[in-house]
């Protein structure tokens, strides 16, 4: 299998994309980080020159997150930290409310148990 690069999106540049440009409209902000591992909508892979040499409007800020070129992807660190998040994400919410009999003598917290119908 042939793996394709992703080149800049500056017009006129051909140089493999080294790094992403996202725009935090709300904050007047423009993030420059490492190459995303997915190319996005809103978002625009520059070279390495690019994103170097990157400018914004007046009264914008730019935040730079470093691209080290020889990360070998993620540390234990990383992968322990997202096992973490999936196991809090999948354990139930505790909920102080007290189950609900909605009338069919099932009860399911907040949820409703709807009879068949013919």
């Amino acid at each position: 299998m042939v793996r394709q690069s992703r080149r800049c999106s500056r017009s006129g540049c051909a140089q493999p994309a080294a790094a992403t440009l996202t725009y935090v409209y709300a904050e007047s902000t423009a993030v420059v980080g490492p190459l995303a591992t997915y190319s996005e909508p809103h978002s625009y892979d520059l070279c390495e020159f690019h994103a170097e040499r990157l400018t914004v409007p007046r009264g914008w800020d730019v935040v730079r997150h470093e691209v080290e070129v020889d990360d070998a992807g993620p540390t234990g660190d990383d992968l322990l930290a997202l096992a973490d998040a999936v196991r809090e994400a999948a354990r139930p919410e505790e909920s102080d409310a007290e189950p609900v009999d909605n009338g069919s003598g099932r009860q399911r917290g907040h949820l409703r148990v709807l009879p068949n119908l013919p």
